[in-house]
């Protein structure tokens, strides 16, 4: 998007991807494809009693994680961005849900998201979406029955998925393939929208360009090149008059670390500290069901077809303080993620044969985000190990709070409560796993108590700026793209209203 728009206003844009070159026509409805897209550059170490994941919500090649992603577009609310002067817990965001409200309605609209705004009873106020929901199947109909018996609201989960004809891209096909890409370009991936926007107006993409460092000048106050590794393992240097590090909560930590030099020894924009600390994800599982009638459960899109924020609202007299929502009837597949054989990891053999059998045709899931309060314990620091450029790897320390894990166990109980209303005839529950990586390098008002000003520039070096969920200052409990998205879209009209003095 920052491609795009940069190169839109008539500036010589370059993108440095570090994975291979992907196009829609290489992406197929298979699982052995959706591994090719998911992370395979050097090792992340991840460690501690609640490690996040470091594969599965990331990607390797055009696009990034952004090409698999399941399209799930939630706005933070309002509480996200006050949790500190709030409740005393987490941190503030040095903006608020107003200050983002006009940028989530104007991204929603450039790239398109199906859903009902008025259904959604939750959802901060903003603009009705632009596309009507898409479809309920089966599995949607027979879980949103147990919330309905409990009092419980459900509603159309908004998605950046076409659920008609948009912009001159086809709606969805509803076959649940979403983890392996979408090749017909309804799913809202960087092929299906700001690429080809970029590459219209001039911005250039080169592959296999594994960057390790920002260059600075003399005195360490401004950027003026990157260090990168082409295909054939050489050197080189590119030099740029503005950096924007996109990379992820995971590697731009890293990268900031490894440009250490003179005038910043304990890496580049870090005189805080806070680089790589208040890492974050959000605490995920999934409760199951089986029934008697056929779910389908096979119909739909990944991301699932409704929604419930009932559990949303921070109350600390519930005994912890934290957020939550269920995201109900994701599309299932055979195994990997959200597969049918992974809701049982106890099973083998004729007894995983026998529970294969039932559950293909009727079982059905949802899965629970929950809230990760940030905690600066939580951080990425560089390994003794180094990658095959000789940078040392990213190693990542994280474990989940005691009231992450109280909203989690409230979740799993409440979750097989609903189930057994829909009419199961057996429930069970996963424990807490990763989902969504943010954090590294938090945005505040200052140098002293953040990484980045909440348009991602980095305090110390002017011309240098960090896109992406890395620099949320709390979790929230809802997918983040949107919130990049719109963080991002901000950031841009702040560079090109500030670009004679930036660069």
């Amino acid at each position: 998007m920052l491609a795009a728009k940069l190169a839109q206003a008539g500036k010589k844009v370059l993108v440095l991807e570090a994975g291979p070159e992907r196009k829609a026509s290489d992406l197929f409805s298979s699982q052995l494809w959706a591994r090719r897209l998911k992370w395979s550059g050097p090792r992340v170490e991840s460690v501690g009693k609640h490690p996040i994941n470091v594969v599965f919500g990331h990607g390797w090649g055009t696009g990034g994680s952004a090409l698999h992603h399941y399209a799930c577009w939630f706005r933070l609310h309002r509480e996200d961005f006050e949790m500190k002067s709030r409740f005393g817990l987490g941190l503030d965001w040095p903006i608020s849900y107003d200050d983002l409200r006009p940028f989530y309605d104007r991204i929603q609209k450039e790239v398109g998201v199906s859903g009902d705004a008025e259904k959604e009873v939750w959802r901060p106020p903003g603009d009705p979406y632009p596309m009507p929901p898409l479809q309920i199947f089966e599995q949607g109909r027979v879980i949103a029955r147990g919330f309905e018996k409990l009092g419980l609201r459900t509603a159309p989960l908004p998605m950046a998925i076409n659920s008609v004809e948009y912009h001159g891209r086809a709606p969805c096909a509803y076959e649940g393939w979403c983890d392996a890409g979408c090749p017909l370009l309804a799913l809202a991936n960087p092929l299906a929208v700001y690429l080809s926007q970029a590459r219209d107006a001039g911005a250039g993409l080169a592959h296999h360009a594994y960057v390790t460092r920002v260059l600075t000048n003399q005195n360490g106050d401004r950027a003026t090149a990157v260090e990168f590794f082409d295909a054939r393992g050489e050197r080189r240097v590119q030099e740029a008059r503005l950096v924007i590090l996109a990379s992820s909560a995971l590697q731009n930590p890293r990268l900031l670390l490894n440009s250490a030099g003179p005038q910043h020894s304990a890496g580049l924009a870090n005189s805080s500290g806070l680089v790589g600390k208040f890492m974050m994800t959000h605490a995920a599982g999934n409760v199951f069901g089986l029934f008697k009638e056929k779910t389908e459960n096979y119909r739909g899109v990944s991301g699932g077809q409704l929604v419930s924020q009932e559990n949303y609202a921070k109350d600390p007299r519930q005994g912890y303080l934290g957020s939550s929502q269920w995201l109900i009837a994701n599309a299932l597949k055979p195994n990997d993620l959200l597969g049918i054989a992974n809701a049982r990891p106890d099973l083998f053999g004729n007894a995983l044969h026998q529970f294969l059998a039932t559950a293909s045709q009727h079982l059905a899931t949802m899965t629970f985000v929950g809230e990760n309060l940030p905690s600066r314990e939580n951080q990425l620091t560089l390994s003794n190990r180094k990658d095959r450029s000789g940078f040392p790897l990213a190693h990542i320390t994280h474990e989940f709070s005691s009231d992450d894990l109280k909203c989690f166990e409230a979740g799993m109980q409440q979750g097989k409560a609903i189930m057994k209303a829909a009419g199961a005839y057996e429930t069970w529950s996963n424990g807490p796993v990763s989902m969504h990586d943010l954090g590294g390098t938090i945005m505040g008002k200052d140098a002293a108590t953040s990484v980045v000003n909440s348009y991602g520039q980095t305090h110390e070096v002017s011309n240098l700026f960090v896109a992406g969920p890395g620099i949320f200052a709390t979790s929230g409990a809802v997918n983040p793209t949107f919130t990049i998205h719109a963080v991002t879209l901000r950031a841009t009209d702040y560079v090109l209203a500030h670009w004679s003095s930036l660069s």
